[in-house]
């Protein structure tokens, strides 16, 4: 070898990150890099001429009789990980490559070792299989059946509640071959929904039966969020399955129940209107008017059960109280508002009002003619509730001479249970009728 080529070869040994060691066939160092002292802690005149055996634990010190006998058999060690000691005692991981050193004779007189500090990949390496244990814990012990999809939609991953729900073997239904325990009369929806989720990137959310291993069938709210890589570009999908059999059955009995409150209480009114019918009452008008709020009360009942007893929208509400003036007459009323939620007390109180207004009306007001027009205008302002009735197109407003139950029912008592803010005026231009209220009353349970 050329002076040229031996400087060459000292400098790449000089100036490498890896230690790079020499040592006989009974261990004892010849050379010791610079890299090598960074590792290990020695420095060259630490370790020249003695045993390489210091740099390793004694509960692994058959490592290197073996290493040893390969070498002098002619063997090479190749990429083989372990631990190693420093000199400040500390322990760290290395990956170590030894080939036999020969003379020009050809005889093995060494060998040569290049360890790599793999103390970082290590690290890395048991926070990696720490937070998949970790993932593995949770995914199985979720209640809910969870899942991973590839970008396209096939599913590559279940965890053990699957499994254990469905009863099939381990990938059996990796794929799409999860239609195996899918309702075959629910399956090609499902289908479709889902690939059109993945098609769009969007949210996938589904209810569907699905097959336990005892043959019966379970329903399951189904939801799958894209996960994505930071931009557009969609990884994986993570899906779970939560069971809703049981909350399922439960709601179906809470709405038959309600179903069956609300017959018994039109039957209530039904006979409240039979009495004022038999008591002897012979104002006509009275009773068609009382029997007109009979039938307000119980439009807002149906939609207290649709609704499961819960809050009211105030477009499906004033929808329900109109619907009692045909279709000629409502074709005149003109709605504007969202669909903002009311409590079924509020709902109850403004329902009347706006009965009472619509009935008035259709009695003396715009809806007497056809040219007459209402405009029913509702939204929230800040913290404030605002509904606005407004009439026009009246050939005449007559300003009522006294006040009976219907003004009651427009002013006094959402004056009262609301806390608003009520105004009636008669004007000239047709009547206007305003409730202001707080938000949080309007949407109270205890309003």
């Amino acid at each position: 070898m050329s002076l040229l080529a031996e400087a060459h070869l000292s400098a790449i040994i000089q100036s490498s990150d890896d230690a790079i060691i020499s040592k006989d066939l009974q261990g004892t160092v010849l050379s010791w890099n610079p890299a090598a002292t960074r590792i290990f802690g020695f420095t060259e005149a630490e370790m020249v001429g003695q045993s390489i055996r210091r740099l390793i634990p004694d509960e692994r010190q058959a490592e290197e009789d073996d290493i040893l006998a390969r070498i002098a058999r002619g063997e090479r060690v190749s990429s083989f990980d372990t631990m190693r000691q420093r000199k400040d005692g500390t322990e760290i991981a290395v990956s170590l490559t030894i080939s036999p050193i020969c003379d020009k004779a050809g005889r093995i007189i060494g060998a040569s070792k290049i360890a790599r500090d793999i103390t970082a990949r290590e690290e890395g390496q048991r926070a990696l299989r720490a937070s998949e244990m970790r993932f593995r814990m949770l995914a199985d012990n979720i209640s809910q059946l969870a899942w991973v999809a590839d970008a396209t939609g096939a599913i590559g991953w279940y965890n053990k509640r699957w499994y254990d729900y469905t009863g099939l073997a381990e990938g059996e239904t990796d794929g799409w071959g999860w239609d195996k325990v899918h309702h075959p009369e629910h399956l090609a929806r499902v289908r479709e929904h889902f690939r059109m989720s993945i098609e769009t990137g969007q949210e996938w959310e589904d209810t569907f039966p699905l097959l336990r291993a005892d043959g019966q069938w379970r329903w399951f709210l189904s939801r799958a969020k894209p996960i994505r890589d930071g931009g557009d570009h969609i990884l994986y999908w993570f899906g779970t399955n939560t069971d809703v059999t049981d909350m399922m059955e439960k709601e179906e009995q809470i709405r038959v129940l309600l179903m069956e409150v609300n017959h018994r209480s039109k039957n209530l009114l039904a006979v409240v209107q039979a009495l004022a019918r038999r008591s002897g009452c012979k104002d006509a008008d009275f009773l068609r008017r009382f029997e007109s709020r009979l039938a307000s009360l119980s439009a807002n009942q149906d939609l207290l059960v649709r609704r499961g007893w819960s809050t009211i929208l105030m477009d499906e509400l004033a929808e329900a109280q109109l619907a009692i003036l045909g279709r000629d007459a409502r074709a005149q009323i003109e709605l504007r508002g969202s669909s903002i939620p009311l409590s079924p007390r509020s709902a109850e109180i403004i329902g009347m009002a706006l009965h009472e207004l619509a009935t008035n009306a259709l009695k003396y007001g715009a809806l007497s003619s056809p040219q007459g027009k209402v405009l029913l205008c509702w939204e929230e302002k800040a913290d404030r509730f605002v509904i606005d009735w407004s009439e026009s197109g009246v050939p005449l407003v007559c300003v009522p001479t006294h006040h009976g139950f219907g003004t009651t029912l427009m002013r006094n008592i959402p004056a009262r249970s609301l806390n608003a803010e009520i105004t009636l005026d008669y004007a000239p231009t047709g009547l206007r009728w305003r409730l202001d209220c707080a938000v949080s009353t309007a949407r109270s349970l205890e309003s």
